[in-house]
């Protein structure tokens, strides 16, 4: 009912009168007052007067499920949709809901998170409403090594959503991160728990730099956050929604694969491309021209023979990036 009652409130732009809110929801005016009470202690500034009723003026600026759901618009994505308050890692969190049956879209987030995930084993913490944790669960009808698109369009998806939100000129450093200039913004990892040939489920966690003004001295010249960059504090409930709805766009309208339009775009906001990169085979480095993107996500680098070799995985140093 709190949902409704939101809606309402915020459809309306104006006082909505109890009486009005409890005969649209076939609730008593009791209900609609204990159900306002809870939203403004869940930090929703919600006004009341006498011969008016109620009116939303200010949601709350920390990740909160209502507010999210306030905003979102998609049809899989969210619609069941959890905001954790602590966690270790939302991408575990996430795998045993999964393991329990959870429907393709859930989608858990955190204000904070002590023992994130990133590549390599990496441990990518969340100070409390510093960041945004959020991890995505999908049941594609794919076979394993048909998911390497997944991180990809994700990643294009993320891309977009802060450029739209937040005015800003992001790209994409193959194959999970979202950067400006050369600093890192956010991080993106896609897990999956399957059989031989068939996906069970996949769930990519998403962790976004929103609020950081100072970062650990081993990373601090590598990284950036949206307060550093906008020198705005944004609204990260509507952060989120747009990430969820760009999300839903990439991934379920290509069924997780990326199509001829998927990969154009990816390529084009991909600041890879175009640049040295360097990698391990066989316990060699390797340099080459990163070149272009193939159809499973891959990077494709031009060595100094003309040989084109494709990279699938492990760590690239970008010239220029990190």
């Amino acid at each position: 009912m709190q949902n409704k009652i939101l809606k309402l409130l915020y459809n309306a732009k104006n006082y909505v009168s109890g009486q009005q809110i409890s005969d649209s929801l076939g609730v008593s005016r009791q209900a609609v007052n204990k159900a306002v009470r809870a939203l403004r202690d869940k930090g929703f500034k919600i006004e009341s007067a006498t011969n008016k009723g109620y009116l939303l003026t200010g949601t709350p600026s920390f990740l909160c499920e209502e507010a999210v759901k306030l905003y979102l618009n998609t049809k899989l994505i969210g619609r069941n949709l959890t905001v954790l308050d602590s966690v270790d890692s939302t991408n575990d969190y996430l795998k045993k809901l999964g393991s329990k049956g959870a429907e393709s879209g859930t989608v858990v987030l955190a204000r904070e998170q002590t023992a994130g995930k990133g590549r390599l084993g990496r441990v990518w913490h969340t100070k409390k409403d510093d960041g945004i944790a959020l991890s995505l669960l999908l049941r594609p009808e794919l076979a394993p090594t048909e998911i390497t698109s997944i991180t990809p369009l994700s990643g294009l998806a993320v891309c977009r959503a802060i450029n739209d939100f937040c005015m800003l000129d992001s790209r994409i450093k193959w194959p999970n991160d979202i950067i400006i200039g050369n600093k890192k913004l956010v991080g993106i990892l896609t897990e999956m728990s399957a059989e031989f040939d068939k996906v069970d489920y996949t769930v990519t966690g998403i962790g976004i730099n929103v609020g950081h003004t100072v970062f650990p001295e081993e990373i601090a010249h590598k990284a950036t956050s949206i307060l550093l960059e906008t020198g705005r504090h944004i609204d990260r409930n509507k952060l989120v929604a747009s990430v969820l709805e760009h999300l839903e766009q990439e991934l379920v309208l290509n069924r997780c694969l990326l199509s001829g339009e998927a990969l154009s775009d990816y390529q084009n906001l991909c600041a890879t491309i175009g640049r040295q990169v360097t990698f391990m085979r066989s316990n060699r480095s390797i340099s080459g021209m990163a070149v272009s993107i193939s159809n499973s996500g891959e990077l494709e680098v031009m060595l100094s023979n003309g040989t084109i070799v494709t990279v699938n995985s492990g760590e690239v140093t970008v010239q220029g990036i990190y």
